[in-house]
């Protein structure tokens, strides 16, 4: 019932798709864990709250526009076969909102994976990684650091760098700015206290953001990272054509490439050792944001 869920999720992420690395400080504050009768946390105090007298307490959120924005990368390029939409979309929220919606004009590129449940695949991932010598970006929900605590340990051992995406996977622009707090924190605090890790990197649930909420997850110390190419991969009984997806991946390569990978994807695990084969071949390098 619960990968039935995650796929829903997943499902929402990608339907906007075709629309359309800087450390930060004052993160949340050690705060205790309360237990349900099942074991369950259930709530956390409020690291926000310890940081109030910084940019959050400055910030009036009520003068930010909160309609849904569906992220999606669109399909126009530019010259340097970057989505026009996620440079315009750097230009204009970027920098005020410490988000990437592309990285820097580099040959650089960025592998990120949403981590909603585990299916199997992570382990032979971070295989491939650990083989090319090339680092990722893991982002977790609470639902997968349960479920998975041993894989959450090794990206940490091995190098990777691990975000939050959010405790409940709720579309966030729904959520008022102590409820987002409260997501954002409570993900923050259980993978410090759980894997002994600083999270300074956040994506939001499907895609989906307002600049009130952009604004939400700077002040809490975080900077907010989307994408700027995706495919549909997140079907793990319709998985798409393996040469197909591997010449997709090649054909979207670009200066500053966010690449949004999903690890429940057998055809990504295959395709993954040969992509970066090529990336590299065309003069690329990897890093993490």
């Amino acid at each position: 019932m619960k990968k039935c869920a995650a796929l829903a999720l997943c499902l929402a992420i990608c339907l906007s798709m075709a629309g359309c690395t800087n450390d930060t400080s004052g993160i949340g504050s050690t705060s205790s864990i309360t237990k349900n009768q099942d074991g369950d946390d259930t709530s956390r105090g409020s690291a926000f709250a310890a940081n109030a007298g910084t940019t959050a307490s400055k910030t009036d959120y009520d003068s930010l526009k909160n309609n849904k924005i569906g992220w999606g990368q669109g399909r126009e390029m530019d010259d340097k076969n970057r989505p026009v939409a996620a440079v315009e979309t750097q230009q204009k929220l970027g920098d005020e909102y410490n988000a990437a919606f592309i990285g820097p004009e580099d040959k650089v590129i960025y592998l990120t994976f949403d981590q909603g449940y585990e299916n199997g695949y992570t382990g032979k991932i971070l295989d491939t990684l650990k083989e090319k010598q090339v680092p990722a970006t893991f982002f977790l929900t609470y639902d997968y650091c349960k479920e998975a605590p041993d894989l959450c340990r090794r990206m940490v051992a091995e190098g990777h760098t691990l975000g939050n995406h959010s405790q409940k996977h709720k579309s966030f622009p729904t959520l008022s700015v102590s409820e987002a707090n409260a997501d954002i924190d409570f993900m923050h605090q259980y993978v410090k206290e759980t894997f002994g890790y600083d999270m300074k990197v956040f994506r939001f649930p499907m895609g989906e953001y307002s600049e009130r909420m952009l604004a939400v997850v700077r002040d809490y110390g975080y900077k907010s990272i989307f994408w700027s190419y995706a495919y549909k991969d997140w079907v793990p009984e319709a998985q798409p054509d393996k040469a197909e997806s591997l010449e997709k991946l090649k054909k979207n390569l670009h200066p500053g490439a966010i690449f949004l990978l999903h690890s429940v994807s057998s055809t990504n695990t295959a395709i993954l050792g040969d992509f970066i084969d090529y990336a590299l071949s065309q003069g690329y390098t990897f890093q993490t944001m």
